[in-house]
């Protein structure tokens, strides 16, 4: 029997993640999010199929001002995928996306990602802090080297790095995920990424 190890707990919606709660599933729309309609017919068949949470992409300001009508008309709590810019993770919390998953590395600097987490601080939203191979600093490359499964080191501490970045603003309703294209290699990172710290992890 696996034992599950202890982390904090936090709470996207009405749905507790971590600190001993049921592991939940999420699923992507794929849909362009902006089209209000088409999201909220897919959501709905994810709700069918039993989809406890749903992400939709956030590509530009129409996408993060259609939140607030897909979220009036699902079920399920609505996370916002942001990238690089603050100004839609912004946007996205105060039209009501319940959670955000961003890279704080890469929202264009401090006062960028105070303003991300100053929005979310107020709304009462976590974040996901998401890194993936693609996206590692080049420092820790030329330390740790390309992430491979029997060495993931450089991942992890991509993301312990971007994780700091929220600790250093007294930011602490987060949750972790990391992704290499290959697989081994980011269940190689999980497993240490497990060890290193006791917020809860995101798979996918």
């Amino acid at each position: 029997m696996i034992t599950r190890r202890t982390t904090r707990q936090i709470h996207v919606g009405d749905v507790a993640i971590g600190g001993g709660a049921p592991i939940s599933v999420q699923s992507m729309t794929n849909t362009d999010t902006s089209d209000v309609e088409a999201t909220v017919a897919q959501i709905h068949r994810l709700e069918e199929a039993g989809c406890e949470l749903i992400r939709v992409a956030v590509p530009g300001q129409e996408a993060a001002t259609a939140i607030g009508a897909i979220r009036e008309r699902i079920r399920i709590p609505l996370i916002a995928d942001i990238h690089f810019d603050s100004r839609l993770a912004v946007t996205a919390v105060e039209n009501g996306a319940q959670a955000i998953r961003i890279n704080p590395g890469n929202l264009g600097g401090p006062d960028k990602l105070r303003r991300v987490v100053d929005a979310a601080r107020a709304h009462s939203v976590p974040i996901r802090v998401g890194v993936n191979s693609g996206s590692i600093e080049k420092d820790l490359l030329k330390e740790h080297g390309y992430p491979t499964p029997e060495r993931p080191d450089a991942l992890i501490e991509s993301a312990l790095r971007n994780v700091r970045l929220l600790e250093e603003l007294e930011f602490f309703e987060i949750k972790i995920s990391i992704k290499s294209s290959d697989t081994l290699t980011t269940i190689a990172g999980y497993r240490q990424l497990a060890g290193r710290t006791d917020y809860p992890l995101h798979i996918g």
